[in-house]
Order: C-alpha cells, then sequence, then structure tokens
C-alpha cells in the first residue's frame, strides 16, 4: 500500500513517460493517478506480460515495475527488457524487502528499490533521481556504420571483426562517432585526448588519426573518416 500519497513541497520535473506495471488495483490507480497530477504520462499494465510488452514495444523515460506480479514475475521482465536493450531507469516497487530479494532487483539491471507501504512524494523524487542519472550516463556502446565502439569493455568492432586499437585511437574514435556527421576540430581532438589548453600543435594529432583510419580500412570499413581541408575531421554517419 501507499503509506502517504501527498504532494511534495516543490513540484518535481513534469513530462516523464512513465510505464507502471502493477497489479494491486488500489496500488496501481493511486500511483497512475499520482503520475498524471505530477504532470508526467503513466501507461498502466497489470500483469507482468502486458508490461513486458508495453516495455519492448514504446519508449518510456522510466518504469516502475513490481516483482509480484501474475503471468510473467517482475524479475524475468527485467531480464528480459535489458537482455532486449531496453535502458529506461526501472524502480522496483514490492513487498518483498529481504536484503536478498534488493539485491536481486539490482542485478538483473534495476536502477533503485522501493518496498512497499511507501510515500508517494519519495516515488516521485527516486524517478527523478533515476531519470537524472540514466540522462547523464553515456550509451554503453555507439554504433556507426559498420563500426562498433564497446565503452564498457573497451573494445572496437568493424564489420564483427575485432579491431586492435591503442587507447589513444580508442579515444580518438569515441569522439568521433559522437559527432558522427559533424566536424570535430583538431583543436577538439586534442583537448579532448590531453583534457588540457590546446597548444596549437596538430601534426601528432594527424598520425594517430592516419593509424586509426588504416586500421579501420583494413577492417572493412574504408573511407569512414574523412578529412575536411582546413578544418578537421568527420566520421561518416552513413
Amino acid at each position: 500500500m501507499i503509506a502517504s500519497a501527498e504532494s511534495p513541497e516543490k513540484p518535481l520535473a513534469s513530462g516523464f513517460r512513465i510505464l507502471l506495471v502493477e497489479d494491486d488495483p488500489i496500488i496501481g490507480k493511486a500511483v497512475s493517478r499520482g503520475l498524471e497530477d505530477a504532470g508526467h504520462t503513466c501507461t498502466w499494465t497489470k500483469n507482468g506480460k502486458a508490461g513486458l510488452d508495453e516495455g519492448l514495444s514504446q519508449r518510456h523515460d522510466a518504469i516502475v515495475l513490481d516483482l509480484m506480479l501474475p503471468e510473467v514475475t517482475g524479475l524475468e521482465v527485467l531480464r528480459q527488457l535489458r537482455a532486449a536493450g531496453v535502458r529506461a531507469p526501472v524502480v522496483v516497487l514490492t513487498a518483498l524487502g529481504s536484503v536478498d530479494d534488493r539485491v536481486s532487483g539490482l542485478r538483473e539491471g534495476a536502477d533503485d528499490y522501493l518496498v512497499k507501504p511507501f510515500a508517494f512524494p519519495e516515488l516521485l523524487a527516486r524517478l527523478e533521481a533515476v531519470r537524472r542519472r540514466s540522462a547523464d550516463r553515456p550509451a554503453p556502446t555507439l554504433t556507426v556504420g559498420l563500426v562498433t565502439l564497446d565503452l564498457t569493455n573497451r573494445r572496437v568492432t568493424c564489420a564483427g571483426n575485432h579491431v586492435e586499437l591503442t587507447p589513444t585511437e580508442f579515444s580518438l574514435l569515441e569522439i568521433l562517432m559522437r559527432n558522427a556527421g559533424q566536424v570535430v576540430t583538431r583543436k577538439m581532438l586534442c583537448e579532448h585526448l590531453w583534457e588540457g589548453e590546446w597548444e596549437g600543435v596538430t601534426n601528432v594529432i594527424e598520425v594517430h588519426v592516419n593509424r586509426l583510419r588504416n586500421k579501420l580500412s583494413q577492417a572493412g570499413a574504408e573511407g569512414v573518416i574523412q578529412t575536411i581541408r582546413g578544418r578537421g575531421y568527420a566520421l561518416k554517419a552513413a
């Protein structure tokens, strides 16, 4: 149950698209109404299968997920969403409050955990917090054309083939991929690599870019890095 449905003293940021997966009709109605009153769009599903289908088919800014659900358990919903690449932050909402239960939810990819009974303003605050952290968190992989960069494992593949890069080459590729289709100046590259003031020396950048370009070409991505005369470099967006 919801211990308190009082509104927070200060309104939270509004406009989130939130998926609520909760089979308890009283809690579901109260939470969905509270989220709507706070300015969010809430889609309420009442069993695990419906929640999973909704989570896989539609984009949401955050998910509130009960664990004890009919048809498909909350943990299984969470597991399948993460396996499918759904990165929306998830607040697990459940009566299961043991340490093991909390750890299981977090290990499956939950971002936060709220035990019933709970205060509705706390749920709003936690949703805002996980959404903010999610917005600040870079994507674990970047993909442009045939090239994929895995930030977690610091691994680069091209057309499925592993490309061995030095740390400097990896950092160069990362900034080019984050700005795919746009010109990245030599000054920007220098400051990104050495995190200091640019001192005007760019020939070292050209050496690293040429080595990176050659490695990608050998792996099947020939011409993906373009030199923009007098300006810098650009990675083909397509």
